[in-house]
């Protein structure tokens, strides 16, 4: 499962949020269209748990912009005769290891400001 992570801590404010990619700003109804799916596809990926979307003050699922980047890669790969829960694994692993590309350059990055 890949919760949607909280992003860098930031002065709040609606300009913020706008630059945030995991804040849950689009409607299962939106995020279906701009997917061109269905809403039943993101209600499976929820049940795969591959995203678990924030819940609004009503309980309507609400998604993130990295929400979506996944859906749409589970989607390309469904598209192409995958099965929906091998997509969901692959996709998992692709982001387990972009994360850990990120953190390896960012520590490398720190690491070499500590050799003078």
């Amino acid at each position: 499962m890949i919760p949607d992570q909280e992003g860098p801590a930031t002065p709040s404010g609606a300009d913020n949020k706008f630059d945030d990619e995991h804040y849950p700003a689009y409607t299962m109804g939106r995020a279906a269209d701009m997917l061109g799916t269905t809403q039943g596809f993101l209600r499976s990926l929820d049940e795969a748990g591959l995203i678990t979307p924030q819940r609004s003050a009503g309980g309507h699922r609400r998604y993130s912009r990295h929400q979506l980047r996944l859906a749409a890669r589970v989607r390309e790969m469904v598209d192409q005769g995958t099965a929906i829960d091998a997509a969901c694994r692959i996709v998992t692993l692709e982001d387990q290891l972009h994360e850990a590309q990120n953190l390896n350059r960012s520590q490398g990055l720190a690491s070499e400001g500590t050799h003078d």
